[in-house]
């Protein structure tokens, strides 16, 4: 009934401080009203995130991994204390963890580092980017057409399902697309900065940003660069020389952020780094973990992230850019949102999140398209359509938002097995030298309670080894424990909720 209540009130409050939003922008008021825009998405997003446990996939690995480098930031590990053997090709429970890159974690570790190990903690820095990223489309979505475009596509991101439920950690890849959407639209601002006021010093940030991009997840944030391309194209400012000299300069800052960690664990772990360049270049050519799809996934998901509507504007608006493909600044809405949306119809691997980075541009699209519907309301034939279509681009993804937030749902946001793990970690005194063995949930229970976890029991053998090393066990009773387990030395029969 609480999460009821908590969701209710989150939503009102939403609703009014978007309809103060709405008329301070009718009334010119522009500042105040994306501010309101982004006081109402961070609600969005704080209630969504306050789910007082680690969600399945893939949270938790991440939120492990980043409690681990608190300690050690440049040696990422899973199992901190690994002390049966691992496959370390097997990215959920190996030693070693270089399955993503590390500046999500990094930033994560450092929440935690200061706040404490909480799941709060640990989902901040990916509330407060995506809040900010409602403030930066608005900028570029403003720079590119006008305010109207620039307000109502920050009003989109604001509100948007997938966004909110990838930064409170609900659904696969989570935080790290969060960091990746952000650092590119971020780049994507600044490259426009730079334009605006031929500082170098916006172009050695955009440089920056595109490095933290790839840094948080590979290769897909090179995207920016033919977009930069393009805002120097339009500025009309530069001579080809400088264009030349800039660009390279552009290439040389990203590639100085971003290089020397991939050189750092090829030398210091080449055996995972390795495996997991192999792995991510599979993602191409095979299907894994049962994400595949046909070549159309990604088109016929963006009915379901961006609501049923969206092809509408996005068929105009490809039909606009290749009917007047010299406007620079429809071209590169259209490589922003096209080319990615292309290359990974062709990857045989497929999930919901890898073209998230293109939000932006099909958010300006929509905006776009809204306001030139009604600009032109009085011209376009059957006038009667302009408004229905006008309410369903807003009303299809407010739905959805709402469907994915689940505010009045009645739901356990605080389990009791994770008040069992808490309470367990406050019991121990030793927690280094600490295993815990038949655990459901050991990647959670490693994050929650300084131990080593594992969900199953090993023999009698390993048992006694292990205790013989100076280990408490822990071992939890699921009711078939063989005969004499309890009488082991150094090992404590647990009762934990599954």
């Amino acid at each position: 009934m609480e999460n009821q209540i908590f969701g209710i009130v989150t939503i009102i409050l939403s609703l009014g401080g978007f309809t103060l939003a709405c008329r301070q922008f009718k009334n010119h008021k522009t500042l105040s009203a994306v501010i309101f825009l982004m006081i109402c998405g961070l609600f969005l997003r704080f209630y969504a995130a306050t789910d007082l446990y680690l969600h399945e996939w893939d949270e938790r690995y991440h939120a492990l991994v980043a409690k681990n480098m608190i300690e050690h930031p440049f040696r990422p590990t899973l199992y901190e204390d690994p002390v049966l053997p691992y496959n370390y090709k097997n990215w959920a429970a190996n030693h070693i963890w270089v399955h993503k890159q590390p500046f999500p974690l990094w930033t994560m570790a450092l929440s935690m580092s200061v706040l404490g190990i909480n799941e709060i903690a640990l989902r901040l820095p990916s509330i407060l980017l995506s809040t900010l990223g409602i403030w930066i489309t608005f900028a570029i979505g403003r720079y590119l057409f006008n305010s109207r475009v620039g307000f109502i596509a920050a009003f989109l991101y604001a509100i948007h399902g997938l966004i909110i439920e990838l930064t409170a950690g609900r659904v696969a890849t989570d935080h790290i697309d969060v960091f990746f959407l952000f650092f590119i639209q971020l780049a994507v601002f600044l490259g426009i900065r730079f334009m605006q006021t031929e500082k170098p010093v916006y172009n050695i940030f955009c440089g920056i940003s595109i490095g933290i991009a790839i840094l948080s997840k590979w290769l897909p944030a090179l995207i920016v660069l033919p977009i930069w391309l393009l805002l120097v194209l339009d500025s009309k400012k530069f001579s080809l020389k400088q264009t030349i000299l800039q660009f390279v300069l552009l290439c040389i800052v990203t590639t100085a952020v971003f290089l020397p960690w991939q050189l750092y664990i090829h030398k210091a772990f080449p055996q995972e780094a390795r495996w997991e360049s192999s792995y991510n270049f599979k993602h191409l050519t095979g299907v894994l973990d049962e994400q595949g799809g046909s070549f159309f996934y990604h088109f016929n998901k963006l009915r379901i992230i961006f609501g049923e509507l969206v092809y509408l504007p996005v068929i105009w608006f490809l039909w606009k850019s290749f009917k007047k493909w010299r406007n620079y600044r429809r071209l590169l809405i259209t490589i922003w949102f096209l080319v990615p949306f292309l290359f990974f119809s062709f990857a045989a691997t497929k999930m919901q999140a890898y073209t998230l980075f293109t939000a932006p541009a099909i958010f300006i699209i929509t905006a776009l398209f809204f306001h030139y519907v009604y600009y032109y309301r009085q011209r376009i034939g059957h006038q009667w359509l302009t408004w229905p279509v006008m309410a369903l681009l807003l009303i299809l993804p407010v739905r959805y938002s709402v469907e994915r937030i689940k505010p009045f749902q009645q739901r356990e946001r605080h389990p009791e097995w994770v008040k069992e793990l808490k309470a367990l970690n406050r019991s121990i005194d030793d927690r280094s030298k600490v295993i815990v063995f038949n655990a459901d949930h050991p990647v959670e229970t490693m994050f929650y309670v300084n131990c080593t976890a594992y969900p199953d029991l090993p023999g009698r053998q390993v048992l006694e080894g292990l205790t013989g090393s100076g280990y408490t066990l822990l071992i939890n009773d699921r009711g078939d424990l063989p005969a004499g387990t309890d009488r082991l030395p150094n090992v404590k029969i647990i009762k934990l909720p599954g």
